[in-house]
């Protein structure tokens, strides 16, 4: 079957447009013999029966293990170059209190970047020496609270901050342990909008300022400056953004070391995962050991001890964990040029709950849940409900060409910046997360109603 005129060049036909594409999906999900889709030993039909569609669907076990693996590649590939590593996991890309709980219990920190995030992860009842906050813009009752708790680290975005987290350090009479956030310099190759190292954006400071500013955090007797920290975007394929990153901080780092300790160096996050059949990104142990090399050959040719080197990986252990349920309300083909035709399919949710393709042109896959079919596949766009032209799911995908109302959806790889970033637009009720494993089924989070989108309307009981 020849490519359709209105397919991106990437996307191809396939011979089974029921196939879950390797890479995907979690490792727990599965054709029935029936042809259902099964995550973590559930239908997606008798999910969307106990729980409503949309729904956030994560397969515990495959990110629990996904933690683990990473932390494990980390460890031993920082060992072999004879340091170690620190993990955290980016709770930005998704954080409930019971995805904080395994994270720690995998043996890894979160990073937390606002009150709120914080707030989750002290309800999960994790150690606050194992948490990091991030952000750009804290509030000085954030920081207060931060410091207060015992946070284990604070990442200084700015020269301001300096002299807010050393007055909260003396307040709780602390010596508060942090680093210093530097752009690189070094563009990661991701979309504009994801990148967040180059000198013209909101994050850090500049590398060449930094020797000036660690000098005034050593000032600071409540202040311990523990290395530097850098995050060159997300969404990334290759080390060669994260190597280049590695070596221009080093070079700092080196000549930090004349005037005090700096014990670790952070190269944040930011792996990619796969959210199409042609996405090709680096297995995580692989992305562990060129880092290890590369810090290991500038420390030995700068002449200096290998640091501690802490991680940020979010969306390579979550991402591909989840997928969302969604069901299918309208079918429609739509002539384009006059002589190309484009089957909208709809769905129940949309950019409410995946803000991704609408802000970031972002690709996903699909595929038909409740059923497999023998139908020739015919080229889709999975377009959401709102009141938006690009309020799209699914931008280009080949489905069988029976799909019809009332079909279940599913769109892998929806873990990561999902749930995370969703919204009340068009006064649409956030989906509820469900885990699933070993046949079990458990809320993580429920879904919102009617009721709670009016209860904060003060306009409702006049």
């Amino acid at each position: 079957m020849p490519s359709h005129p209105l397919a991106p060049d990437w996307l191809v036909v396939p011979d089974d447009a029921n196939a879950l594409a390797d890479g995907l999906w979690s490792r727990n999900a599965v054709r029935d013999p029936a042809g259902e889709l099964v995550i973590g030993g559930r239908t997606a039909s008798s999910l969307a029966a106990e729980f409503g569609t949309p729904l956030f669907v994560l397969d515990e076990r495959d990110v629990r293990e996904r933690a683990r693996e990473t932390k494990a590649a980390f460890d031993a590939e920082f060992a072999r170059v004879g340091s170690a590593a620190k993990v955290y996991y980016a709770g930005k890309a998704f954080l409930t209190t019971q995805v904080a709980a395994w994270m720690a219990e995998a043996g890894l920190n979160i990073d937390v970047c606002s009150g709120g995030e914080l707030a989750v992860a002290l309800a999960a009842r994790v150690d606050p020496a194992r948490l990091g906050l991030h952000g750009n813009n804290k509030s000085e009752a954030e920081i207060d609270r931060a410091v207060g708790v015992g946070l284990g680290t604070i990442v200084i975005d700015s020269l301001i901050e300096i002299e807010r987290v050393a007055a909260a350090a003396v307040r709780h009479n602390r010596v508060q342990s942090v680093r210093l956030r530097v752009n690189s310099g070094v563009h990661a190759h991701t979309h504009e909008y994801l990148a967040t190292a180059r000198e013209d954006q909101k994050f850090g400071i500049a590398l060449s300022d930094a020797p000036a500013a660690v000098a005034a955090i050593r000032a600071h007797a409540s202040l311990d400056f523990l290395g530097l920290h850098s995050h060159i975007g997300s969404q990334i394929f290759d080390v060669e953004g994260f190597v280049e990153a590695a070596r221009r901080l080093l070079e700092v780092h080196a000549a930090l070391l004349v005037d005090g300790p700096v014990p670790e160096l952070n190269l944040g996050g930011g792996y990619g995962i796969a959210y199409t059949s042609v996405d090709t990104p680096l297995p995580t142990p692989e992305i562990a050991r060129r880092l290890a090399d590369i810090v290991a050959a500038e420390c030995a040719r700068l002449g200096v001890p290998m640091p501690v080197v802490a991680v940020e990986p979010g969306r390579s252990i979550v991402g591909p964990s989840t997928a969302t349920l969604y069901t299918v309300g309208t079918v429609k083909d739509v002539l384009v040029d006059g002589d190309a035709e484009r089957k909208y399919v709809s769905v129940d949710g949309g950019m409410s709950d995946n803000a991704r393709p609408a802000m970031y042109a972002a690709d996903y896959s699909a595929r038909i849940a409740s059923r497999s079919s023998a139908a020739e596949p015919a080229l889709v766009r999975v377009a959401g409900k709102h009141c938006e032209s690009g309020d799209i799911v699914v931008h280009a995908e080949y489905l069988p060409g029976d799909v019809t109302p009332d079909d279940l959806l599913a769109v892998p790889a929806t873990g990561a910046y999902c749930w995370s970033m969703s919204s009340n637009y068009n006064y649409l009720a956030r989906p509820p997360v469900v885990a699933v494993r070993d046949g079990r089924a458990r809320l993580l989070v429920r879904g919102e109603t009617e009721a709670d989108l009016l209860a904060r309307d003060m306009g409702v009981n006049e």
